[in-house]
């Protein structure tokens, strides 16, 4: 990934809370055919490895979990709040005309080798640990407990487990650090306008790399 230094990001934390945070990964891996890319939920563990291990499954009839070269780094992309920026939010443009369109957006890759797991026991632990993060928002949150155990079983059954220790992460955060002031103001009022949830986002991306 093409990343200039004002757009670098690579504070472990904060790449992990966008990786928490916005957990559907398009999974990239070398299969037999060539490059093959899949979109699953992965979950961050802190451990084990300094940078993580990625945990995730995927159906049986998915041929990613056996096609993949386990030589080759698998690399799962994150990505965060976009937006497009025009050019007449810039001061600058008004005063010079010196203004092009561009793309703000925030993204984390983590490579690593993929191993494919088909213990009941581990897909067990992993489900039960996937859905306990993400139900733990709500007021009731649901559990493999709250249905049948035989349904529940069979339904692990007809899954596989990918696990990636995390061997490298690189993270961009492209969010007008590398315009003035006041184009940065003219970026945050237009987005905030539009009342999208993502652009209110990207919006406060804006604010606070600023």
């Amino acid at each position: 990934m093409h990343t200039p230094k004002h757009f670098e990001e690579t504070r472990i934390e904060v790449l992990h809370e966008l990786i928490r945070r916005q957990s559907l990964a398009t999974l990239i891996v070398m299969g037999s055919k060539g490059l093959n890319a899949n979109h699953i939920p992965l979950h961050l563990s802190a451990a084990p490895g300094s940078l993580g291990t990625l945990r995730g499954h995927v159906s049986r009839s998915n041929p990613v979990w056996k096609d993949f070269d386990p030589a080759v780094l698998a690399l799962a992309i994150f990505s965060g709040p976009d937006a497009y920026i025009s050019p007449n939010w810039y001061a600058t443009k008004k005063e010079t005309g010196q203004a092009v369109p561009t793309w703000n957006y925030v993204v984390a890759h983590a490579y690593g080798r993929l191993r494919a797991i088909e213990d009941p026991v581990w897909l067990r632990a992993h489900v039960d640990e996937l859905t306990g993060h993400k139900e733990s928002a709500f007021p009731e949150p649901w559990t493999t407990k709250d249905a049948p155990a035989d349904y529940i079983a069979r339904l692990l059954g007809g899954i596989v487990g990918l696990e990636m220790e995390v061997s490298r992460i690189e993270g961009k955060w492209k969010v007008s650090q590398n315009q003035p002031d006041a184009n940065r103001k003219g970026v945050i009022a237009a987005l905030e306008s539009t009342g999208d949830g993502r652009a209110l986002d990207m919006a406060a991306l804006v604010r606070q790399r600023g």
